[in-house]
Parts: C-alpha cells; structure tokens; sequence
C-alpha cells in the first residue's frame, strides 16, 4: 500500500473532512469516537482514512462489525478503493454451517458454539482417531492457498463470494480464511474475535501482528459497553441444569471430589436456585447477597473455598472428557457438566466491584453474575496503535469514552448531510408506556391500539411499528391487532433464527404497503437498511426504557457512583439511541424521504429526539407524503 488518497467516489458533503480526521487520528495513534449521520458514508470514508494513516507501515485494520450484512459492505467498499490502492481484504466469520462444509448439512452441529465447533474441527484437522480426517481442510495444500490469494487480490469478493470460490474448490472457507488473514491489509471481523482474550489470541497470531501494530475501526459502537458487559456474565438456568444431570446420569454420574458426585452437585444448585427464588425474588431479577453461592456451598457441602475449586477442577476434567468422547465420534463436544464447572468458577472469581448477583423467575429461573464494569474487556483498546468508535447514535461521546475509559480521545460529532426536510419527527400528548399507565384504567393502551391502527391505515407505505418490548408487541398480537390492520403483516421474534429474520425482512420489502413489527433495539432496528420505499413511515410505541429491575438499579447505581450522573447513563441515554436507530432506518440516501411518529409524550423532555408535537398525527402523516 503506497498509494495515499485512495477515495474511491466523488466526495459528498463533509466526507472530506471526516477522512482529515480520521487519517489524522491514525497517523498520530489516537483514540477517536466518531457520531457520523446518515449519508456521511461512516463505512468507506473510515476505511479509507485508516488505510491511508497506515500508509508504509506494517499495521492492519481490523474493521469489528455486529452483522455479517455489514461485512459484505465492508468488503464492497474495499473493492472499490482497489480501484485506488493495492489493498486485501479478507472477511473472517466464526464457524458455523455456511463457514463449514463438514457441518452444514449436519442439524447436530448447527447450534454448537465456536469452541464445541473449534474442538470438533481439531481431531478432523489432525486425522489420526477413529473420528477420521476432513477432506476440506486436507485439500487445502500451497496450490489452493496461492489460489486463494490471488482470488481476493484480483476479485476482491465478498464472504458469500469467497465461500462459493471455496466450495468451488473443494476447500474449508474458514481455514481458508485464516491462511489469508497474513496477507491482508484489512480484516472484518465480529466483535468477538478481537474483545474476548482468548480468541483475540489466536486471531492476531494468524495476522501476524500485535495489538501495537492494529487500527481497529468498532462499527455500530453504542453496542459496545453493553456487549463487554454480557461477555464477563455468567449464568446458570434450571434448565441448563436439568440438561446437567441428564448428561451426569448418562455418564454413570461420575465422581468430583471424596464422596461427592456430579449428581450431588447438580441437586445442591437446583435447591439454591429454588431457595433463591423463595428468599430473594419480588420482582423479574432481584439482588441476592454476593457471597451467598459460596457460603451456600461450603455450608451444605462442608468445605472450604480452596477444597471446593480443587472439585470443580475436577469437575472440569470430567466436562472435557466427556466432550472428548463425543468429539471422537463425531459428535457436537458439548458437556453442561463442562459448562457448569466453569459457571461456578467464574462466579466464584468474580470481583464484587464490578459484578452484582441475581436471582432472576419465570419460564426458566436463573442465577446470575451481572457484570457491571465494561472495562476490563475494554482494557485492550489502549494497547492498539489506534482505534475508531463510531455510529450514528454515539451521543452524548463523553459518556461512551467515560464508560470504556479511553484516553485522552478525540470527540466528533458529524450530521448527516441529507435535507431535514426529507425526515419528519413528530410526537403526540395523550399516550405513554409507562407501566402504571398502560396496565391502568385511564384507556391509555386502548388509544396506543388505535393510534398504530389509523396511522398504519392512512397511507399505504411501507411501516414499522417498533414496539419498547417483545411481550408488548405479543400484546398487541394478542389483541388481534394485525387482523384489523387488514396489511401484510411480519414479525421480528425474539428467538428468530437470523435466516428466518432475513426471510421475514426480505418479504416485507418486496410487498409493497406492507407492515413490520419489531422492537427499538432489536436485531432489524439496528442493523438493516431499507432504502428507497423499503421503509417510509415508522410508529415508535413508546419510549424503550428498560423495565424496572433489581439489574437496572444496579447499573444506575453504578453509574452514578462512577460518573455522578446515573439515570442518564444506564437508563436516558440506551433509550435515546435506540429510539434513534428505529428513526434512522428511513434515510439511507439522498433520496429516501421518511416519517417518524413517537405514540409518547415524554419524548418532549428528549432534546436528542429532534421531534415536534402533533395534535393529529394521522393527518400530518397524509400530508407529508401528498407533499413528495
């Protein structure tokens, strides 16, 4: 890469100066958090500045993204900086059915995680046991690998691309991916591959670099604290543990220390978890003392704390044999005998300042260590040569660079370039969501029902209805609402597997004045695009503030020990920018012309929401797309 310049389209407005800024913060390997809008073209002016700072260095980009969607933008804006510049870019995805060729056909392995499918693939890779060899990874010998290179020097495709040319090929795509990982200039990766240690490892051991020699770009990075704080929690449900004493009762429930078995072990959580919920819950989730699990233990088992990590570590042996037998006949590694030894020992390791401990009821009651500090796993941020927060709901950036404690960072905000006019917020008096008010007799659920029924009903574009919550939503479904609706009606469910979101996502934009239902913050309102008349009207019921709970308290005093300012931080501010991402999903280009009706009045006390009251909202929806 010698070629400095390398933007590959005619420079809309403020992009230039968004590739000043970053090229400078690279060059001078600073920390900056980027709030870029709609239309500033976040992706490629990013890449290219990153790129032109690392110019005759040995540094790669690494570019961290939440969706496989935003790889494939990824790897499209890099095949047009090629145009410009010498430049690899390889897309690393974890390993799952379309990454794997020995799985994909095989249902067992569809829901194993990366390391029960990392296992599986290291006996294959290794030829040498009764559970055979894999053919994909044996047929990847120099000839192939210089193939692959040459592949993505001269095509520069993207992940579904390169798959196709490794099937093609007869070779694994995520060990073909890995070989490609040293010659390349820019990597996109997920999240996971860069912020969880060990496989942050791994990852940049097949780069060839050190944390030192990164530009590491974090797309769509309001979802970064949050995401930091679900990797360093741990959490054990009745049901995990159901599946633990099956698996303990299938293996002639084997012993973990003198005299006691993992049988034992299993029926003393299930009595905690059940005493727990007895003692401690009132409410979704409620605090129970932080060293109630330990003293719970050695009480009932008689033991010290050093005795009790000797049986867990024991236990772990256990775990691993297990999911070595299994591994050996082909089978998914997975042990809930493993993955509750290693819930215990983590919870038991866990540092009370950053962690607080829940029961938690319902379907599937759970024990939980919920972590409360992101920065920790934030922590290897100021090891890189640079690093790029951005979106285009960062705001307010001192609180996202306070809470992951980033030093002496560059702040920027840059509004998105398109007309004000071409995106209409507005809100309305008479509704909100709150919980007393909604489950109250004033008829204020009854006008929500109605307002979703006329809006959806006085213009036929495409619409989101973007609801606070999946059990209000379920309310609404409950209620026979879509039946009155009298439109196309999909869903976003919460326990939709991705192809059948896409599939859902798919229909609605190829149906003309259809409707979708999802929620602020779920899956469709933060990483997909609808542009054109995919998507012109959004209805936000409700501001998405999360429910009360002994977990939200917790963070709310967590933040406001830490930063003074706790509600704003746990509670204003995640609802802010969820409400601001459902909004977005309307302009994507210069073109896309979009209405955005808030059905609560509390958003008036909301100056991030730039939204003006309506006293009839129906009407003002009419008139604005009469006016286009």
């Amino acid at each position: 890469m010698t070629s400095p310049n390398c933007f590959p389209y005619p420079y809309r407005p403020g992009q230039e100066d968004i590739v000043r800024l970053v090229r400078a913060s690279v060059h001078d390997g600073q920390q900056l958090v980027l709030e870029s809008g709609t239309g500033t073209g976040k992706t490629v002016v990013s890449l290219c500045a990153a790129l032109e700072g690392c110019t005759d260095s040995r540094r790669k980009v690494i570019f961290l993204t939440r969706t496989k969607s935003q790889q494939r933008q990824i790897a499209l804006e890099a095949r047009a900086i090629s145009s410009k510049m010498d430049v690899m870019c390889v897309s690393m995805q974890g390993r799952g059915p379309t990454t794997c060729p020995m799985i994909e056909n095989k249902r067992e392995f569809a829901g194993g995680t990366s390391e029960e499918l990392s296992k599986m693939c290291s006996v294959l890779k290794k030829g040498n046991t009764d559970a055979g060899s894999c053919p994909y990874f044996n047929n990847l010998d120099s000839d192939r690998v210089e193939a692959c290179v040459s592949f993505l020097r001269s095509v520069h495709p993207d992940p579904e691309e390169f798959r196709e040319f490794c099937s093609a090929a007869g070779i694994c795509p995520y060990e073909a991916s890995k070989r490609m990982l040293q010659y390349a200039d820019v990597v996109s990766a997920p999240y996971a591959f860069f912020f969880i240690p060990a496989i942050r490892g791994h990852f940049l051991e097949w780069m060839g670099v050190g944390e030192r020699d990164v530009v590491l770009i974090v797309d769509e990075a309001h979802n970064l604290p949050s995401y930091l704080r679900d990797i360093q929690t741990y959490r054990v449900t009745r049901h995990s543990l159901d599946l633990t004493m099956s698996e303990a009762d299938d293996e002639g429930d084997p012993e973990v220390y003198s005299g006691i078995s993992v049988r034992d072990i299993v029926t003393l959580m299930q009595e905690v978890l059940r005493d727990a919920q007895i003692n401690y819950l009132k409410r979704d989730n409620d605090l129970i003392p932080s060293g109630y699990l330990q003293e719970e233990l050695m009480v009932r088992l008689g033991m010290t704390t050093f005795d009790i990590r000797n049986m867990l570590a024991n236990m772990v042996g256990v775990g691993e044999a297990v999911a070595d037998g299994k591994r050996l006949n082909r089978r998914l590694p997975r042990s809930h005998i493993l993955t509750l030894a290693r819930f215990l020992l983590n919870w038991i390791s866990c540092d009370e300042s950053s962690h607080v401990y829940l029961v938690s009821g319902g379907d599937n009651p759970a024990l939980e260590a919920y972590c409360l500090d992101p920065r920790d796993a934030s922590d290897v941020l100021s090891q890189c040569h640079s690093t790029i927060s951005m979106s285009g709901t960062l705001s307010p950036l001192p609180y996202y660079a306070q809470e992951l404690d980033l030093f002496n960072p560059v702040l920027s905000e840059r509004p998105s370039p398109f007309p004000r006019s071409n995106l209409k917020v507005g809100y309305v008096r008479d509704v909100s969501t709150k919980y007393d008010e909604i489950n109250g007799e004033d008829g204020t659920y009854d006008r929500l029902v109605d307002y979703v029924i006329r809006l959806v009903n006085s213009v036929k574009k495409n619409t989101a209805v973007f609801f606070p919550s999946y059990s209000l939503m379920q309310r609404f479904i409950d209620d026979n609402v879509p039946a009155i609706l009298n439109r196309e009606i999909y869903y976003e469910r919460s326990d939709m597997p991705q192809s059948e979101l896409m599939e859902q996502t798919m229909d609605f934009r190829c149906s003309p004045g259809s409707v979708l239902f999802a929620v602020s913050g779920g899956r469709i309102s933060e990483g997909l695009d609808f542009p054109g008349k995919e998507l012109e009207l959004a209805i936000i019921v409700g501001i998405p503030y999360g429910r009360p709970s002994a977990k939200q308290d917790s963070l709310i005093r967590y933040c406001q020990c830490r930063f003074g300012d706790g509600w704003n931080m746990a509670v204003k501010v995640p609802a802010v920018r969820k409400m601001r991402q459902a909004i977005g999903r309307l302009i994507r280009s210069e073109t896309d012309r979009g209405i955005a009706i808030i059905l609560d009045r509390r958003v008036a006390m909301m100056s991030e929401i730039d939204a003006e009251y309506m006293v009839d909202p129906v009407s003002e929806v009419q008139r604005f797309f009469s006016s286009s």
